[in-house]
């Protein structure tokens, strides 16, 4: 018989053989309990919701729009619930996408049975968790973000600082017509400045070169 469970954990996976598998894995050990699983869907939230988990394991996180409006309503309704992110691969972006919804773990869907443990024991007791690669990103990532912004934005993506200054209204979801508004410029001046910055970057549209200075650690 399991002694008192001091650790709640609810499973939301896609692949059923990964979610029975990590069900198996955690439910050996005497102080988790997994108290639910399943695949998203449209009573995901309500399941969740209804077992308030300490940690809820999340399987497959992308920055799929969808995907991200479901983590944020679960976070808003359990504000204290801890989350793990298993993504496919060592991948930084993925990873940055995570931390920005809130998971203090992320780990990798070949990790060993002993890493899937210990990192829902380390966010349950307020700790994070992450492999030596997506770690080494994350170190990489800070080191870039303590570089001017507007320095590494002109030497490593050739932005100017008015096309920086762009970016940040872009981000904030402007249009170019109250761009234009703030900086009491022309509509079609601004459109012109975008219009430079989509070649230099390569892009295929505005919220595309918000993505590329995020990858680039430049603070939008």
């Amino acid at each position: 018989m399991k002694a008192e469970v001091a650790l709640s954990v609810f499973l939301l996976a896609q692949n059923r053989l990964l979610r029975d598998a990590l069900s198996k894995i955690l439910s050996k050990k005497n102080d988790i309990a997994v108290v639910g699983c399943c695949a998203l869907s449209g009573e995901s939230l309500q399941e969740i919701v209804a077992a308030a988990p300490d940690v809820l394991v999340i399987d497959s996180f992308t920055t799929n729009l969808a995907h991200v409006e479901f983590v944020r309503e679960v976070r808003q309704s359990l504000p204290d619930l801890k989350l793990v992110m298993i993504g496919m691969e060592t991948d930084g972006q993925q990873f940055l996408q995570a931390i920005r919804e809130g998971a203090m773990a992320y780990i990798v869907k070949d990790a060993s049975a002993i890493e899937v443990v210990g990192a829902v024991r380390a966010v349950a007791s307020g700790g994070a968790a992450c492999s030596s690669e997506v770690c080494a990103f994350l170190f990489r990532f800070a080191a870039r973000q303590n570089q001017l912004p507007s320095f590494h934005a002109r030497t490593t993506l050739g932005l100017t600082n008015r096309e920086q200054q762009l970016v940040g209204f872009i981000a904030r979801g402007l249009t170019n017509k109250e761009i234009a508004n703030h900086l009491h410029l022309a509509e079609h001046t601004i459109r012109n400045h975008i219009h430079r910055m989509l070649k230099k970057l390569g892009a295929t549209h505005r919220l595309a070169v918000v993505d590329i200075c995020r990858s680039e650690g430049i603070s939008v």
